[in-house]
């Protein structure tokens, strides 16, 4: 199965940074901006989620969450986080089961670099999957995404 533009994003539960466990469902009301990465304290990840943290205040200003969401445990995802003062959650998906809900799984099970856009209703409106996981959605796509989604409260 692989989600795309218009279909309901799957819930979940997954822990994460903070000791708490997230549900996309909490945040029904409010965009979501759901970021798959490889993996912590790599070159490319740590550039896309600092640009992300850097920027957050754009996507706060539209009233959206990001979610950085990866296989590595949660005690890796603290340090991370830790590391860089991340003010989003590090989400830990270490059975790719997430992953494999968003098609977010490339060959032999890597975790692909992939981001989705989620509305307040939780219909997808933006998805990106990476052929190779070199590059990533920067700011600007994501806020030009979510500033067509108009307010829908």
């Amino acid at each position: 199965m692989s989600l795309s533009t218009g279909d309901v994003a799957p819930d979940f539960s997954l822990p994460g940074t903070g000791g708490q466990t997230y549900s996309l469902s909490n945040y029904r009301g409010k965009s979501v901006v759901l970021a798959f990465y490889p993996g912590d304290n790599t070159p490319v990840c740590t550039r896309q989620l600092n640009e992300y943290n850097n920027e957050l205040d754009r996507f706060v200003n539209l009233d959206a969450q990001v979610l950085a969401i990866s296989p590595q445990d949660v005690s890796s995802h603290e340090a991370f986080s830790d590391k860089h003062e991340f003010k989003f959650p590090l989400l830990a998906d270490t059975d790719k089961k997430v992953f494999q809900l968003y098609g977010a799984l490339g060959p032999l099970g890597f975790a692909r670099r992939s981001v989705f856009v989620v509305d307040a209703e939780g219909t997808i409106r933006y998805a990106h999957r990476a052929i190779a996981g070199l590059t990533y959605r920067h700011v600007d796509e994501l806020v030009a995404v979510l500033e067509g989604l108009g307010t829908k409260h």
